[in-house]
């Protein structure tokens, strides 16, 4: 037999050019496209990279990498899905919403394409007004996604709609040939048996079957399964439980097959709370939660993950990789790796280092990007000032940085938290921290932990002591400022914790410090005092008068209100009920200590998501007395040159039989947040700095530190 030789390489360049998914390179890294929130400028597509499918860099500072005003007429776009076409091009479809504006109501979405992943082509398909026959009443066009149909030849775009107050429906179309407009009226694709609204659909083929992920939007919340022989009918559910691993509320289910293995990624956006979770399994129906493998530095809302090359990945990088962001991360061990600074505009690294880590050959163990490079590697030197390294990304450019190595203790605590309030307890000899767990969205946490310390600098996590979803029936979340009280009563110690659950106050008792505590079954404060109406039931202070023996509650946002504590440390004398708002500075935080004949107030200014959220004081010669504002009264403050930034609702602990006392505070977690606008009021780091007064006894303006204390 005689073959054409020109017919021949004509097949098999048909074959390069259109073997989509089979390309002759393999799948190394992975393309997360993502939005970020509801909030101006959240709703834009922002893409992120990783090289294991566990650990992602956003690209571009986290910022969009397509223009809005280029691909919609809302101002926004959101739900993101991206695939890979049989055609050898790059597909992605998107929610057309501007919530802003429009707030849950819209009527179209955009279809993109692509041959390079980074050129794209948009066409904005309007569906009351593309179909006004079928569906001229649509008001809600939601989550789009695409698949290619083997049988028909055509990609799928399928998305869910609602029509008056009918459940959202899952809907099918195809695109036409060019990928910017429907074919035909969408025809529906899922039938929920229980007539629930569907959203949020994700379709992934495995052995000849299709699995359909969904969300349920009403009966029992989550990820819902449906599985069919065919692409565009016969979805059913094997089982109407959820398949996702939550307790919480989740929507926008994506599905990926890790490079290289038999396993799938599911993974889906609990909103409620501003988070990811991922889940493995190795048959779509089984999953396991793999949450401690992930890392992201970025906050993503509903995306999906591309398997992609090397060449695609360092083609993304060359286009969006930022010398300010660079895609290297420093990993040891002995790092405080939430704290590290890698600083372009200064030319700065700072490597902060937990106690005990040998500076005279410390290995930060940078871990980086293909096509991005370090410059020296392993150990080396610190102990005599900085070491230059260089950061090179290929098609980016290159820098050197200065880089040191410092022994910061602030934060003291490991991860985010927020609202420290300090105590020394006479019963173990320990210093303990209650604070607000943070990084919840949105403030959503809802429990409580504390940590010891026997020198105010090494501190041990005790655990939770107070869950409000299990101990607590009058709240359930926005677990908020705590405070607490060690108290002796009839020769025992007793601790007397007060905390916030759902902008109310409640009291839990001990005989422990790390607990654990009961709740007295009830809100202690659920009401506002008379001649009060703005403001929240939030962030109390209990304070004992070492004059007297009597104790305090103070608390309020807005407005400061303070009453005597009965003797039995759960109820209030309402009879002595005060109103005591110093001036119009005070938003809430308030924390009272006593020192030499003096009653000091200290409190939080601005809103906590301010970068200038700081803390004020006045005082007083008594725990109800008036008080008096100090021309100057600021307490501690911001650090711009520093970049410490909202130091607010603090506490403050003496050390036993000393005039030696330490502000315990929190600040926004550094040195990311400086950049994440409204999600740096959540994600909050406690500090202490040394508090010091005059010789008249006003309060020294405490300067914020990096370093924290030492003693």
């Amino acid at each position: 037999m005689k073959y054409n030789r020109n017919l021949l390489l004509s097949a098999l360049l048909f074959l390069v050019i259109f073997s989509g998914c089979n390309t002759s390179e393999n799948y190394e890294a992975y393309l997360f496209t993502y939005f970020t929130g509801n909030g101006p400028g959240e709703e834009s597509i922002r893409f992120a990279l990783s090289e294991d499918g566990y650990n992602y860099r956003a690209l571009n500072n986290n910022q969009p990498v397509l223009d809005n005003d280029d691909i919609c007429t809302t101002g926004g776009v959101r739900d993101p899905h991206i695939l890979r076409g049989e055609d050898g091009n790059f597909y992605m479809v998107v929610t057309d919403l501007y919530v802003t504006d429009m707030g849950w109501k819209n009527y179209a979405m955009v279809l993109l394409k692509s041959e390079d992943l980074i050129n794209w082509q948009s066409s904005e398909v309007n569906i009351p007004e593309a179909f006004p026959d079928e569906f001229g009443d649509v008001w809600r066009v939601w989550a789009p996604q695409t698949i290619y149909d083997e049988e028909a030849g055509k990609y799928m775009v399928y998305f869910s709609m609602k029509q008056d107050d009918d459940p959202d429906i899952i809907y099918y179309a195809y695109a036409n040939k060019d990928f910017t407009a429907l074919e035909a009226a969408p025809k529906q694709l899922l039938f929920s048996p229980t007539g629930n609204a569907c959203i949020d659909a994700d379709i992934i083929k495995k052995d000849g079957k299709f699995y359909m992920f969904h969300k349920s939007e009403s009966g029992e919340p989550g990820i819902k399964l449906a599985i069919s022989d065919k692409l565009t009918e016969g979805y059913e559910y094997p089982s109407l439980k959820r398949v996702d691993k939550e307790s919480e509320n989740v929507e926008g289910s994506g599905v990926f097959k890790l490079n290289n293995s038999n396993d799938w990624i599911l993974m889906y956006d609990v909103y409620g709370l501003g988070r990811y979770q991922f889940t493995k399994s190795a048959d779509l129906q089984h999953f396991e939660v793999i949450d401690e493998a992930i890392s992201m530095n970025f906050h993503p809302r509903h995306g999906t993950v591309l398997p992609i090359t090397k060449t695609e990945l360092k083609r993304l990088i060359a286009k969006w990789g930022k010398m300010n962001d660079p895609l290297a991360e420093a990993t040891a061990d002995g790092l405080k790796k939430q704290n590290v600074n890698i600083d372009s505009e200064k030319s700065i690294i700072r490597f902060p280092v937990k106690k005990g880590v040998d500076i005279t050959a410390f290995d930060p163990q940078f871990k980086t990007f293909s096509g991005v490079s370090v410059t020296p590697v392993g150990p080396q030197d610190f102990s005599n000032g900085a070491v230059q390294y260089t950061i090179e990304m290929e098609e980016v450019g290159k820098q050197t940085y200065s880089a040191i190595v410092s022994e910061d203790h602030n934060p003291v605590l490991d991860g985010f938290y927020a609202d420290p309030d300090v105590l020394y307890s006479e019963k173990t000899g320990k210093y303990y921290i209650y604070p607000t767990s943070d990084g919840f969205h949105n403030w959503g946490g809802y429990y409580f932990k504390t940590f010891s310390s026997e020198n105010l600098v090494d501190w041990t996590d005790e655990g939770i002591i107070l869950n409000l979803r299990e101990d607590v029936s009058w709240a359930d979340h926005n677990a908020w400022a705590p405070c607490i009280i060690e108290k002796k009563i009839d020769g025992e110690y007793k601790y007397f914790f007060y905390f916030c659950g759902r902008q109310k106050i409640g009291v839990a008792v001990a005989d422990n410090p790390e607990g654990p505590f009961v709740d007295s079954g009830e809100p202690l404060i659920n009401w506002k005092p008379e001649g009060i109406n703005r403001g929240q039931e939030i962030d109390p202070d209990v304070f004992t008068d070492p004059e007297t023996g009597k104790s305090y509650l103070y608390w309020g946002n807005g407005y400061l209100a303070a009453a005597e504590l009965n003797d039995d440390m759960v109820s209030i004398k309402k009879e002595t009920l005060k109103i005591m708002t110093p001036d119009n500075t005070f938003r809430e935080g308030i924390y009272v200590i006593y020192r030499k004949g003096t009653y000091y107030f200290m409190w939080a200014e601005d809103d906590t998501r301010s970068p200038n959220y700081k803390v004020r004081y006045a005082t007083s010669d008594s725990p109800l007395g008036e008080l008096t504002i100090p021309e100057n009264n600021i307490v501690i403050q911001k650090d711009l040159e520093k970049g410490i930034l909202a130091t607010g609702h603090n506490s403050a602990i003496q050390v036993p039989g000393k005039d030696q006392w330490y502000l315990v505070y929190h600040r926004f977690t550094y040195p990311k947040g400086k950049d994440m606008g409204y999600r740096a009021g959540f994600n909050r780091e406690v500090c202490i700095d040394k508090l010091e007064f005059s010789a008249n006894g006003d309060i020294i303006e405490v300067k914020p530190t990096l370093e924290g204390i030492s003693r």
